[in-house]
């Protein structure tokens, strides 16, 4: 009688020795014992088969490698808390957290996502052969628009994610765009002898005259000659660009008819040179080497009507604010002082600068924001919130260039953006461009021999026109023009040369 419970053996087994481990399987009845083979590896035939493997690969079946390369074709969308899209409510709402959920979806799983079906084992060997666009990846499949600010890894358009170009850097013309040639422009720190009116025409004091040369037609004028007894030490124009102060080496201020070429009146009160100018609509203010500031209305008789007193040298810098109520006045004792109209003494006192402060700006950005420059022994540009009277911060312009001496001769505030410029002495005699509150270098302009002591801007705020002791005057286009930011200017490009102004 034949016993079943006992399995037969293989061929190759004998009756007395131990059972195999297959031996001890129970199998269904539907899987017969040929369909199972059990084979122990070599470590050689081992490498083989994996090498071998890709051309016996089963359409059914996963590899897996040692890499985390993932796959989305069967993604969870509940690991990440995002529930399926739902149609559209009745009343035709959406609801906030569900267009938020679509689109985190789209970033994450591509824009022509949904909801995704069971992968079956039919089907994951094709959704592993699709090229998946998720933020996963380890090479980018196509070139990404340089224009294109997606944080995600697909290029194409996101539903509620608007991408906007990258503002390329502005570019600032690396030399002037009209020279003109200055002679006996003297080259002395402490003296103002060129400004640019709200009429677009420039004054320039040349030896013991005035020249006067329209931006416009480029025509030359002589104002004024003083003698030779007497000499132009400072220039400045009032706001509504018709009449020109002209401060004397005689300590006297001249007021001129521009339009009409006529001296309207003489005013005295400094018993020495008068270096610097400011204009507060009817009210000027000049500043000498007496120490003395003062404050005349040209409207009055008197020769001045107030008298500020401070500074324990030459008053050579001199700026209204912007509202003109503050006066910001620096010495050759390295003060920096702000006055309003109803003090004859100073309201605020800097004395951080260790130089003569002659380059003086303030911001039309921010109210009572003021920039200072100091001379060789300083070298800095200072900021001032004189609302808080506060110190806010200093850029120590030779640390820029290996630690050369950098005298800050002028300064000058952008009226279109929120940058300013420089000019400097010694060194390279260099312009530089600074973005505030940064203070990084937007450009570094370099053409003049001697120190670049001379700086105004032109009416639109595009054009500065910088003077040295080289007897040159040199037209740069540095700022974009208030309507378009990102447009380079093409100003100039038409009269590049070299002309006289006198």
């Amino acid at each position: 009688m034949e016993d079943h419970s006992v399995p037969p053996l293989s061929n190759n087994q004998s009756p007395h020795s131990p059972p195999s481990s297959s031996s001890q399987l129970n199998l269904p009845s539907a899987m017969s014992r040929t369909s199972l083979a059990l084979e122990t590896l070599t470590p050689s035939r081992q490498i083989d088969r994996m090498i071998n493997s890709n051309h016996s690969q089963s359409p059914s079946r996963t590899i897996y490698s040692d890499r985390f390369i993932p796959s989305r074709s069967g993604s969870n969308f509940a690991l990440f808390d995002i529930s399926p899209p739902a149609n559209s409510p009745a009343d035709g709402r959406e609801d906030h957290s569900s267009a938020y959920a679509a689109l985190l979806r789209t970033a994450l799983f591509g824009p022509e996502a949904g909801v995704a079906a069971p992968v079956t084992p039919e089907k994951r060997s094709f959704a592993m052969s699709q090229p998946s666009r998720n933020i996963f990846r380890y090479k980018t499949e196509t070139r990404r628009s340089m224009h294109s600010l997606s944080p995600f890894g697909f290029d194409d358009a996101v539903p509620g994610v608007h991408n906007s170009p990258v503002k390329a850097p502005r570019k600032v013309p690396r030399s002037p765009y009209k020279v003109l040639d200055a002679p006996a422009l003297q080259d002395d720190f402490y003296l103002n002898l060129v400004d640019w009116s709200s009429h677009n025409v420039l004054a320039v004091g040349l030896g013991n005259c005035v020249y006067l040369w329209n931006a416009c037609s480029s025509k030359v004028t002589k104002l004024c000659d003083l003698g030779i007894d007497d000499s132009v030490c400072s220039v400045g124009w009032a706001q509504r660009g018709t009449h020109l102060a002209v401060g004397t080496s005689n300590g006297k201020v001249q007021i001129w008819d521009a339009s009409r070429c006529k001296k309207v009146r003489t005013m005295e009160g400094h018993r020495l040179r008068v270096g610097a100018l400011a204009w507060s609509s009817s009210l000027l203010s000049s500043g000498s080497r007496d120490k003395s500031i003062l404050l005349r209305d040209i409207r009055a008789q008197d020769d001045f009507v107030s008298k500020l007193s401070g500074h324990k040298s030459e008053v050579c810098g001199l700026k209204w604010s912007y509202d003109y109520r503050e006066l910001a006045s620096g010495g050759n004792d390295n003060r920096l002082f702000v006055w309003n109209q109803h003090s004859t003494q100073p309201v605020l006192k800097y004395c951080e600068h260790t130089a003569a402060v002659k380059a003086i700006a303030w911001s039309p950005h921010l109210h009572g924001l003021l920039a200072s420059g100091g001379g060789t022994a300083d070298r800095c540009i200072r900021f001032w919130n004189t609302t808080t009277n506060s110190h806010l911060s200093c850029m120590d312009t030779g640390s820029q260039v290996a630690f050369l001496a950098l005298a800050v001769c002028n300064l000058v505030w952008s009226k279109n953006v929120n940058e300013l410029v420089s000019t400097h002495g010694y060194s390279q005699n260099q312009i530089i461009v600074w973005r505030y509150p940064t203070m990084s270098k937007l450009a570094t302009l370099t053409g003049h021999s001697y120190r670049v002591l001379y700086l105004a801007i032109s009416p639109d705020g595009q054009t500065i026109v910088t003077g040295a002791g080289d007897e040159t005057l040199r037209f740069w286009n540095v700022f974009p023009s208030p309507k378009s930011q990102n447009t380079d200017s093409e100003i100039g490009a038409s009269s590049l040369g070299r002309t006289v102004i006198r």
